[in-house]
């Protein structure tokens, strides 16, 4: 089958190490299932994997991709959530957590394959192109808000970095859900668009009205300090990424004195995939898809997603 995989790995060239090309397609193993794949979307996991982290020389090669949206043999349209492990659905109760092309192959090939319990009925009112983008960036954007922040209508928070697939997706379902949303970003043009969807925007390390209840950080050390003095004391800095590296200082004073909660997030649980589901439907959202390129473009879409200059998902389209 036609794949998109790491045939090997560089910190400085990483698209140096992408290849389309066959791979062996899967084969049906007890309690998982193969699905054909209609449409995936990139994240920076790919880039980042692309780079070596996370995804050892052993490992290779290795077919990229953590999210999908495909048909099952028995004609079923599914979402794929691809955190594999960690509750024993498929792979037993002792394996740890890791997500789709860390140590099984990716969704960026014709067909997958994941624990069936994996597995969540797509809507019917989604394209599998929106569907795919949802099982990393927007999953992640609503554990942020809604698990880790506990965010109610009513309630603030800061988005940085607007554009990228997460932060455009915690500012569509924080409007939604009755949120005040503010929004950074260095590009008028993705300021402009992330107003479109209902947030209040402003530049980068630009002061708000008041501090907010949470921040939604995924860029790191450029915004770390900014994020850190605009969220209220006692309110929460819910952590998804760090495009831009780890922060030079951790602001420390600050949040221990100001009681400032830091919360991790990595994507979110089956079940949490579900409520999304409904949340979209019960709000008539859909996500914003920034370009669609077939599998055998992958590197262009790649190639986007290293520059940031787009907004919203990067879909790929085998």
């Amino acid at each position: 089958m036609l794949a998109a995989y790491a045939a090997s790995t560089s910190p400085t060239d990483p698209l140096s190490g992408l290849v389309v090309g066959e791979r062996p397609a899967p084969e049906p193993r007890e309690s998982w299932t193969v699905v054909d794949v209609r449409a995936a979307s990139l994240n920076h996991h790919d880039l980042w994997s692309l780079r070596g982290v996370g995804l050892p020389d052993e490992a290779l090669p290795m077919i990229l991709g953590t999210d999908a949206a495909g048909v099952t043999p028995d004609g079923r349209e599914v979402v794929v959530h691809g955190v594999i492990g960690a509750d024993g659905h498929g792979v037993g109760p002792r394996e740890r957590r890791t997500l789709l092309s860390e140590k099984y192959p990716g969704t960026l090939a014709e067909q997958v394959a994941v624990p069936t319990a994996n597995l969540i009925d797509k809507p019917a009112s989604l394209s599998f192109a929106e569907a795919a983008c949802l099982p990393t960036a927007w999953l992640t954007a609503y554990s942020l808000l809604f698990r880790a922040a506990d965010l109610r209508p009513g309630n603030s928070v800061l988005v940085q970095g607007a554009g990228g697939g997460v932060s455009s997706a915690a500012i569509a379902l924080g409007v939604a859900a009755g949120l005040e949303v503010f929004a950074t970003s260095r590009s008028a043009e993705k300021r402009e668009r992330a107003a479109a969807l209902g947030a209040t925007t402003l530049e980068p390390g630009a002061r708000l009205p008041r501090k907010v209840d949470a921040v939604v950080e995924t860029v790191g050390r450029a915004t770390w300090a900014h994020s850190a003095a605009s969220v209220r004391p006692g309110g929460t800095i819910a952590v998804a990424g760090a495009t831009t590296g780890d922060a030079d200082a951790a602001q420390l004073t600050r949040i221990f004195f100001q009681e400032i909660r830091v919360q991790g997030v990595t994507m979110g649980r089956r079940e949490d995939l579900a409520a999304l589901l409904a949340f979209l439907g019960a709000h008539d959202l859909r996500p914003t898809i920034a370009l669609e390129v077939p599998l055998a473009e992958t590197a262009r879409g790649i190639e986007l997603l290293a520059e940031g200059t787009h907004f919203g998902k990067v879909v790929v389209l085998p």
